[in-house]
């Protein structure tokens, strides 16, 4: 009878003699052994993170691709920038429904940043200042793939002001995103050249890999709506984050109640 290894994202000794007699306490986590589980129920008894560990080899990974809004950081930078317009709460309605897929990312973009015209440039400083923070464990993850010699990028829906900010904060290795359109410091509205959309952070993803010539599966990718399936799907790994319902079963690993740097407990650490 063949066993699996279950990755119990918590070091309680207490929830993993309750769940199996076979497992190994790591620096970070712990590690059963079993037959079978129900990981859904796991999760939902005891309030943490379980997932089986993956069957790839992570010594060949080569890129982690992480999803900006909501994933990387905390909010979702266009609906903080929509706040100082006072129109929060109508773009952020937008933005969900986008997100869990119920709306075309494309007009749905197109509709959310028109609503920002007139806005000053000095806006996007504010949000970046004021509301944006590194989420749990961000930076602790960034930090470790550094040791390990894999790369970082962050590949977005949203817009280059934050990425770009991102990649001097976290030193990341890459970066994509929308181009926000800027005349005498105000927003015009429109965003410039190609919009980041689901194909496109797919795309950009194997334009990397290829020029690298990484394979595919040599790369981690994690996000948290629709519009990252694509690059999810052709990633060798990929990890929903605080995701919705419509993202998670269509994962290898889930992350609902940790912080990022639960990721890192797939490596034998």
């Amino acid at each position: 009878m063949s066993m699996t290894i279950i990755i119990q994202h918590s070091l309680d000794e207490n929830i993993a003699k309750k769940i199996s007699s076979k497992f190994q306490v790591f620096n970070t986590h712990i590690r059963h052994k079993i037959v079978s589980a129900n990981l859904d129920d796991l999760r939902q008894q005891y309030q943490i993170d379980f997932n089986y560990l993956p069957k790839l080899d992570l010594s060949s990974i080569q890129l982690f691709v992480s999803d900006m809004d909501s994933t990387l950081i905390n909010i979702e930078c266009i609906d903080e920038i929509a706040d100082f317009a006072n129109i929060k709460r109508e773009v952020g309605v937008i933005t969900e429904l986008t997100m869990q897929g119920k709306l075309d990312f494309g007009s749905s973009l197109f509709k959310r940043v028109s609503l920002l015209k007139g806005l000053s440039v000095d806006v996007l400083d504010k949000v970046y200042t004021q509301r944006l923070s590194v989420s749990p464990g961000g930076r602790s993850l960034i930090s470790f793939f550094k040791t390990k010699f894999i790369k970082t990028a962050i590949v977005s829906g949203g817009f280059t002001y934050f990425t770009n900010r991102l990649v001097k904060d976290l030193a990341l290795d890459y970066a994509c995103a929308n181009v926000l359109s800027i005349e005498n410091n105000q927003l015009t509205g429109v965003t410039e050249g190609l919009m980041i959309n689901a194909q496109a952070k797919s795309d950009f993803v194997k334009a990397l890999c290829d020029k690298q010539g990484w394979s595919y599966s040599q790369v981690i990718v994690v996000g948290d709506g629709v519009n990252d399936l694509d690059m999810m799907n052709i990633a060798g790994l990929s990890v929903a984050y605080h995701a919705k319902p419509s993202v998670i079963k269509h994962v290898d690993i889930i992350i609902n109640f940790g912080g990022l740097d639960k990721i890192i407990d797939l490596f034998n650490q």
